[in-house]
């Protein structure tokens, strides 16, 4: 996956689901707090067998509720 500067909100795309990997890449967290957001029901995730994948609109969901808590 080739990654821009321009930001997460711009690489992620609504119709793909990411590994958790590839989702703390696009958001520069940890896996544990990747994994604490789920948990916690901030960041949407699915079940794909034995994996778990996160939607693109999740991200651009948990990104928009970054921002709207900012304000």
């Amino acid at each position: 996956m080739t990654m821009t500067t321009s930001g997460a909100a711009e690489t992620a795309s609504p119709a793909r689901l990411y590994r958790v990997s590839e989702a703390m890449e696009l958001l520069s967290l940890s896996r544990s707090v990747i994994y604490e957001l789920i948990r916690s029901g901030r960041l949407r995730s699915v079940r794909e067998g034995r994996s778990r994948r996160i939607p693109g609109s999740a991200i651009a969901e948990y990104i928009a509720l970054l921002e709207s808590e900012a304000r």
